[in-house]
């Protein structure tokens, strides 16, 4: 069901955003609103969805539950959203999940495994896919696709092959739709991101597991800052992309030695 925000903004872009109802999905989607964008909020559970609405009360939303993994609901999220607006012009494709993480590769489960790939790697596609078919066939032709990446897509951490995996895989998927688009106005992006402050990097502040054995506590950043990046690259014009870009926590160990 759609949630009808009581002051109506004037669409001027339409994006879907998936696992908008918590983290840097809730982020991205608030700092679209804010911006002007009508946002179709995607993810599993439908309470926190109608949350990240509420946090925007003036703000153009659509809600719809979904579950990435799914083909059929994917291709019921975007039969919505184009029934409801007429088009698509973003896609951020964030949903993802970091299960297995801290595990030994040695103890993974493959089932763990098989449910990483497919939510972060699958869904991806997925979302990525339903969007490719509506902006190849709307009038005016053409959007952007702006794909989660990670860190993890040029260095893993200790214990997270699947999450490493997965990551590395969404660059794969970002050059190859960036390829493909060109015929289409079809512009695609990857955003890395290092600790932003959200549910899923609490661990960060108590103390993580680092390359050397250690454990320590890690800067975050706020998830606010991520989202004003995506805004950015979902302004610009269709003839200009930002390929990859890597937003971090200035003093997180990644660069250099830690």
């Amino acid at each position: 069901m759609g949630h009808a925000s009581r002051v109506r903004c004037a669409p001027m872009s339409i994006a879907v955003v998936t696992g908008a109802g918590s983290g840097i999905g809730r982020s991205v989607a608030l700092a679209l609103a804010a911006a002007g964008w009508s946002v179709a909020l995607a993810g599993r559970r439908a309470g926190a969805l109608e949350e990240t609405a509420a946090a925007a009360p003036g703000g153009d939303f659509l809600t719809v539950p979904t579950d990435v993994t799914s083909a059929d609901e994917v291709a019921a999220l975007f039969a919505a959203v184009r029934d409801r607006y007429g088009r698509v012009d973003l896609l951020f494709n964030n949903a993802g999940t970091f299960a297995g993480g801290g595990v030994p590769v040695e103890d993974l489960d493959p089932d763990i495994w098989r449910a990483v790939v497919d939510v972060n790697l699958t869904g991806a596609f997925l979302c990525a896919q339903a969007a490719f078919r509506t902006m190849r066939e709307q009038d005016p032709q053409g959007g952007r696709i702006i794909n989660n990446g990670s860190i993890s897509a040029h260095v893993p951490r200790p214990h997270s092959i699947a999450y490493t995996a997965t990551k590395h895989a969404m660059t794969g998927l970002t050059k190859s739709l960036s390829l493909d688009g060109r015929p289409y106005r079809i512009a695609c992006g990857q955003l890395d991101i290092g600790n932003a402050a959200t549910d899923m990097t609490a661990r960060m502040q108590s103390g993580i597991l680092q390359a050397n054995g250690e454990t320590a506590v890690e800067p975050v950043m706020d998830a606010a800052d991520v989202a004003a990046t995506v805004v950015h690259m979902a302004a610009l014009p269709l003839e200009a992309n930002v390929q990859f870009a890597t937003v971090m926590a200035t003093a997180m160990p990644y660069i250099g030695r830690g």
